[in-house]
């Protein structure tokens, strides 16, 4: 056998060098996606279908890929999803409907399990470790206590309340839970599974909320209120009504109310709460209190929702814009294979080093100062 020429065994050597390079560099490159959930208003297929919708945050929020979900009816139509959270150590997505809870494999988007409960299933929340599910019955007495695995219920909490929106604190020690007939707002403990305070009375019955990182404040969205209201967590005072100015309220199409939808920046340094009516997103500066009104950008639609992107550099309404938070410009529009317009109210970031995932983001637009 004639022996190769020294020159050729380095070029190939430094192909192969190359190659590993390569393959080495793709997997610890982070990619950050945003998953959308769909029938995400209502059971319209009209604004992207049915499944899990993925787009490339880092490629101006491109359509990457349709992900099916179950949630079919007894006439084989989409079910109305309800919430949308993952986890990146157990590896699951999960989606709510009005009937049941699917966990799906983060990796190969197959169903794991689809389980119903008893009451139906609202808006989950997922503890940060990913282990425990709180699932809110379908506006009936209760919370179910689920095991994030499996899927089986450890506990049940009833604060009566007509189980709606859920937030898991981000040191996992607190959930907070909100119904459709209560002024309060309920805590539970994680570690008992039992109800500890409620903070309020607010002004009416709370509908969206959300959290600071501290879990000291919350925000809530109330019946009849184009605004919001503060609470103090650790009180359990009401401390300020907000109303939004220049603005004048007006029939609206879903949820029954002005203001359906509020969230706070990760870096807690603004507010963003929706406006139906209008097809407004007003802006609050919330390193004052109370927060002070400082602009208002209109939307396509009605909005009824809006999270935002981990570093905080884009909001997403459930319209479908996707905002620049620095310049509050649109710097695109979510459409799917088929170019249709995108609208969900159920969304959230998912954050990948080479195929693994490495951290989730919310649906709700949490405070993420610690």
């Amino acid at each position: 056998m004639t022996a190769l020429p020294v020159r050729i065994l380095i070029a190939l050597l430094s192909l192969t060098t190359i190659a590993c390079a390569d393959e080495a560099a793709e997997k610890s490159r982070e990619r950050r996606q945003l998953y959308v959930a769909v029938p995400g208003l209502r059971n319209y297929l009209e604004y992207g279908g049915h499944g899990v919708l993925v787009f490339d945050i880092d490629n101006g929020h491109k359509f990457v890929k349709r992900i099916p979900t179950a949630g079919i009816d007894e006439n084989g139509k989409p079910i109305n999803v309800k919430g949308i959270c993952a986890n990146a150590q157990t590896r699951r997505l999960y989606v709510s409907t009005i009937k049941t809870l699917q966990a799906l494999d983060l990796m190969t988007g197959k169903l794991l399990w689809e389980k119903a409960y008893d009451g139906g299933c609202d808006r989950m929340a997922l503890a940060p470790d990913g282990k425990v599910i709180y699932v809110p019955s379908f506006e009936k007495d209760h919370w179910n206590v689920v095991d994030g695995l499996t899927g089986a219920v450890i506990g049940r909490i009833e604060p009566k309340s007509g189980a709606h929106n859920t937030v898991y604190g981000l040191d996992g020690k607190q959930v907070y839970m909100a119904g459709l007939r209560s002024p309060l707002l309920t805590v539970a403990e994680t570690t008992t599974h039992t109800t500890s305070k409620t903070v309020g009375p607010f002004m009416a019955s709370i509908r969206p909320f959300t959290v600071n990182g501290k879990q000291t404040l919350c925000f809530v969205c109330l019946n009849d209120l184009l605004g919001f209201e503060v609470g103090n967590i650790t009180t359990g005072e009401k401390l300020h009504r907000v109303e939004v100015t220049g603005f004048q309220k007006g029939p609206v199409k879903r949820h029954g109310c002005p203001s359906h939808g509020i969230g706070l920046t990760p870096d807690e340094r603004e507010i963003w709460v929706c406006d139906a009516f209008n097809q407004q997103m007003h802006i609050f500066d919330a390193t004052v209190m109370p927060p002070r009104q400082t602009a208002s950008l209109k939307v396509r639609d009605e909005p009824g929702w809006v999270t935002f992107s981990l570093d905080g550099k884009f909001a997403y309404p459930s319209t479908g814009e996707v905002f620049d938070v620095a310049t509050r410009k649109v710097i695109a529009t979510l459409t799917d294979e088929n170019r249709t317009v995108v609208q969900s109210e159920k969304m959230l970031e998912i954050d990948w080093r080479g195929n693994e995932p490495i951290r989730t983001g919310d649906q709700f637009g949490v405070g993420r100062i610690r």
